[in-house]
């Protein structure tokens, strides 16, 4: 339903007007663009950026007409990569009297923080705020990497000062100007004798993108012990090594504010002035003191909005910030595996050309891929040891392991998650999910995995083990699995065949899977498991479920009818498998995951390999692995499969496991499953999506 409120944009504005669908959804507006020497009219109100241009015009014909403006900056937690680079705001500040960074004049956020009550409902949240920025690690940006153990001697007294970029209009309107950055860098060499003073340079400066207040200048003759950060380290990884911060008008002040350190103003943010902060400068206006719950209230909560990345919807602060701390880990993931500092780059072999395309989103908004099929190609392209080895399943190219050796990086292998698609892999379905392994992959037991590492190992907070409840219990509720087939009924009535007797589904799996290669000992053959279930079961209802890439005719494992009903009772081509599920009272497989669909239904299942969801305490297992010596309940092991293992993408954005969960069921529902008929549209549609993604 369209909003009765109204904005104006100036046809000038191209910026603006080019995303008026964006803010139309974040404001809740309806949007005008108004063509030369057009008047807006009371209620419609200008839409301004700032101290832009645009900002200056929307106030300046606001007056001309006797309206109201609006003017919009980027908000205190912005999005994962930089402005300049190219990424979207997630929050933006919208102020109808000034703008926060502007202390020559007055704010709503000022205003707020001076004179404004705040709710008891409003500081609980905003101390909820504050935890999740300290917990996570997040700032207005957040590609910056953790900081290595080594970078600071551990006994050394330090200080740090926060350069900015020069022309920053903030630093102007800051009541400040670029000569208080060298008074600035003066000040806290004296004031903190025997220091070793660390200057922070801004990331735009890193970036090549703009020139730094203090980047590139000598420090005064009389200031000992300084050194330049030149790193992009994030700040608050970096902040956690100081006790005292000294900044202008820079964003960083509030981080350390945020994190319990010493801040030092030399110029007027918005920050300053409450009472927080040692201030050089003062600002008449601002009159009240404040807390820091207070002032993230105010910042964060009240003149704040934010919008979802995924759906383009209004949401608040906990849903951005959930998002970007996906970002962020999936950006650390590369950055925290063993080697060098890491490039910011990932070499992927093995991945199928229609993979190319939505491949990238899985693998970090700010990751520079190279899908690549061959080492000497890597070679030519300047492959080193700062930089990162993926590669699909195992299609290592020659001479792989020998690169992953010399380069002392890992290679890391990638495979669809657990809960993928609504519709068939080998159909060109894309995957929502996709698991990333630095030690090995969960479907090899010959050694260990990431996943095999957080089942023996990890230990799950309460939360995480309610979402994992969450999880599994929607899963359950709309009979999601892998590939979400649409649901179909059996073709005969079991309860009635069965007459009585135990049922056990005995799914077929594609013979020539890894899973069954790497992971199945006697028994690797859908006959040899017929065979050995019934040897087990003699009085039971057998039902055999052929896999359906099988039955598709797209991946090898057949057996014959007249086989396979020596030693089942019944065999099943048309049921989906979660309608198997439920009908059967234990489960027989080798590797299959409808062992842990089943598991997640609380279903009996015996094990005649060495899937990952075997050896936990949770099913009967033929081939026992010595190694794997925790028991964990359906919980955790969906906790660790389904919420840390994979990581997940919709929209081309990375997302939780209850979007996908929820995303899924609704394609469910819509029937809209490419089925086998379109395989060939979409290898040309895969083709598209792969040129459009590398234009």
């Amino acid at each position: 339903m369209p909003s009765t409120r109204q904005a104006a944009i100036h046809w000038r504005d191209h910026g603006l007007w080019r995303r008026r669908a964006w803010l139309a959804a974040l404001l809740d507006v309806d949007i005008r663009i108004m063509p030369p020497g057009a008047r807006a009219t009371p209620p419609i109100i200008w839409l301004g950026w700032g101290r832009k241009a645009s900002g200056l015009r929307a106030q300046r014909l606001a007056a001309r007409n006797g309206t109201g403006f609006l003017l919009l900056e980027d908000g205190f937690l912005r999005s994962f990569n930089l402005g300049v680079a190219g990424a979207p705001p997630l929050s933006v500040i919208t102020d109808s009297t000034g703008i926060y960074y502007d202390a020559t004049a007055p704010s709503d956020l000022e205003n707020t923080l001076n004179t404004a009550r705040f709710s008891d409902e409003e500081l609980a949240t905003a101390r909820k705020v504050l935890e999740v920025l300290r917990k996570e690690g997040l700032s207005k940006y957040n590609t910056g990497l953790p900081v290595p153990p080594d970078a600071f001697p551990a006994d050394e007294e330090r200080v740090l000062v926060v350069d900015q970029t020069a022309g920053d209009m903030s630093i102007r309107l800051g009541l400040a100007d670029e000569g208080d950055f060298p008074q600035m860098l003066w000040e806290a060499a004296d004031e903190n004798p025997g220091a070793t003073i660390y200057i922070k340079t801004h990331p735009d400066v890193l970036a090549g993108k703009r020139r730094g207040c203090l980047a590139g200048r000598d420090a005064p003759q009389d200031i000992r012990d300084v050194k330049y950060i030149t790193e992009n380290w994030h700040p608050h990884d970096l902040l956690a090594h100081f006790d005292k911060v000294y900044v202008v008008t820079s964003q960083m002040g509030l981080d350390a504010l945020i994190l319990g350190k010493e801040v030092h103003c030399f110029g007027m943010p918005f920050y300053a002035g409450w009472g927080l902060t040692h201030d050089r400068q003062q600002c008449p206006r601002r009159t009240t003191r404040r807390t820091l719950e207070e002032l993230i209230a105010a910042a964060y909560l009240r003149h704040a909005r934010y919008i979802d990345p995924i759906t383009g919807q209004p949401a608040d602060f906990f849903a951005v910030a959930e998002h970007i701390a996906r970002q962020k880990r999936a950006h650390r993931y590369w950055a925290n595996l063993r080697g060098a500092p890491w490039s910011g780059r990932v070499f992927a072999f093995g991945f199928t050309l229609w993979k190319h395309g939505w491949a990238r989103p899985f693998l970090g908004e700010a990751t520079r891929v190279h899908f690549i099929r061959s080492v000497k190609r890597a070679r030519r392209l300047g492959i080193n040891p700062a930089d990162r080895i993926a590669v699909w399943g195992f299609r290592d190219p020659a001479g792989l392991e020998d690169l992953s050796t010399e380069l002392g990086t890992p290679i890391v292998r990638v495979e669809d998650g657990f809960i993928r698609s609504v519709g068939l892999g080998s159909d060109f379905v894309p995957p929502m999910s996709l698991v990333f392994d630095s030690r090995g992959i969960y479907f090899d037991p010959s050694r260990p995995s990431d996943l095999e590492h957080i089942l023996q190992h990890a230990d799950f907070s309460e939360e995480e083990l309610a979402e994992a409840h969450k999880l599994r219990e929607f899963i359950v509720k709309h009979g999601l699995t892998k590939y979400n087939l649409p649901r179909r009924p059996l073709s005969g009535d079991i309860e009635q065949l069965a007459a009585g007797r135990k049922v056990v589904l005995v799914p077929g799996q594609v013979e020539s899977d890894a899973s069954i290669l790497r992971g199945a000992g006697e028994v690797r053959t859908n006959l040899d498991l017929l065979r050995t279930a019934r040897a087990e079961e003699p009085d039971a209802f057998i039902i055999y479920k052929p896999h359906p890439d099988v039955l598709s005719g797209n991946r090898d494992g057949k057996v014959h009818l007249r086989e396979a009903l020596q030693y089942c009772d019944h065999v099943e081509t048309k049921a989906d498998v979660i309608t198997c599920i439920e009908a059967a009272d234990a489960i027989h497989t080798i590797t299959s995951l409808t062992g842990f669909d089943a598991l997640l239904r609380g279903k009996r299942v015996v094990c005649h390999g060495q899937p990952f969801y075997a050896g936990w305490g949770l099913t009967e297992d033929r081939l026992p692995l010595p190694r794997r010596s925790r028991h964990r309940t359906r919980d955790e092991l969906a906790a660790a499969a389904l919420l840390r293992y994979p990581v997940y993408v919709s929209n081309n954005k990375q997302a939780d496991a209850r979007c996908i969960a929820l995303n899924l069921h609704d394609q469910k529902q819509a029937k809209n499953t490419r089925r086998k008929k379109g395989k060939y549209f979409n290898i040309v549609l895969s083709l598209w999506e792969y040129a459009m993604n590398n234009k």
